[in-house]
């Protein structure tokens, strides 16, 4: 999970999402427990103000494990009793549970006075001491999505659960195998020089081994041909520059390495099963350009 959470991917997804959504992107261990935000939370949201309670914390961190607890299900939400929704989306290595994916809280009704009331007459009963209208401002502040666009959310953190899996794996294969040095090195320069230009001679090159040895040995190391895993690298890449909203497809395809749009389309379509278009397409409600 360390490894996994400091990976270029990780972090390129991170930051897409939170573009795409305005939700932070948390990713945890399986037995860790913590408020999905993570640190990242506006201090003033009505999910951080009541996580300074022990008691409402509480119910946060239940509502996690209850989120957690199924783990043949791909995701599952819970709504604890402040009207917050929490989803967890598990990342596997084989069919083992290595943690979750989890973002900020949301609300999927729209905040009411009756529902306020209902939560502080819970919080006085538990004792809680607040500045209630700092509360009240929170809570109507809070982050509501209809169940269309929180549908969508979910699938963007299944996508990236999958993603993140297949990279466990590969770590997982790497460590059994002890990958070479020199596997290592050329992968590192792939992802580090992706968007340029790239040849089989001048990645062998730089992993510091001939052509004829390289074929060979990457072959083995990664499953695929060299040809075939960058334009996997790209495709993995352009993914999350598409779920910007401001971002044209064509600038998404020569920003991850890809000299044509017919490449693009035609690797996009190879390796995801659909066109960039439909890929982004299937998430509602996100404003895009053509």
């Amino acid at each position: 999970m360390r490894h996994l959470s400091r990976s270029q991917i990780f972090k390129d997804y991170e930051r897409a999402f939170s573009e795409a959504m305005g939700l932070p992107l948390n990713i945890r261990g399986r037995d860790s427990w913590s408020p999905s935000h993570h640190g990242k939370e506006d201090h003033d949201s009505f999910a951080s103000i009541l996580a300074r309670f022990n008691k409402a914390r509480s119910a946060c961190l239940r509502a996690q494990t209850d989120a957690s607890r199924e783990p043949k299900s791909t995701t599952r939400t819970v709504t604890w009793f402040a009207g917050l929704s929490e989803s967890a989306v598990p990342v596997y290595a084989g069919d083992r549970i290595l943690g979750f994916l989890e973002t900020g809280e949301v609300m999927l009704k729209n905040p009411t006075k009756k529902q306020f009331a209902s939560i502080t007459r819970q919080l006085r009963a538990w004792g809680y001491k607040a500045d209630w209208k700092q509360l009240e401002r929170a809570y109507f502040r809070s982050c509501v999505l209809s169940p269309v666009r929180y549908r969508a959310m979910l699938r963007l953190l299944n996508i990236f659960a999958e993603h993140l899996s297949i990279l466990s794996n590969q770590l997982v294969v790497r460590h059994e195998k002890g990958e070479s040095t020199n596997m290592a090195r050329a992968r590192q320069f792939i992802e580090k020089h992706q968007a340029e230009p790239l040849s089989l001679a001048r990645v062998a090159q730089a992993a510091n081994i001939s052509r004829h040895y390289f074929c060979k040995m990457f072959k083995k190391a990664t499953g695929m041909n060299f040809i075939d895993y960058l334009s996997r690298v790209r495709v993995e890449r352009s993914k999350t520059l598409l779920l910007n909203p401001n971002s044209r497809i064509s600038e998404a395809a020569f920003a991850s390495g890809f000299q044509s749009m017919t490449n693009f389309n035609r690797a996009f379509r190879r390796i995801v099963g659909r066109s960039p278009t439909q890929f982004r397409e299937s998430f509602p409600k996100l404003r895009r350009l053509a």
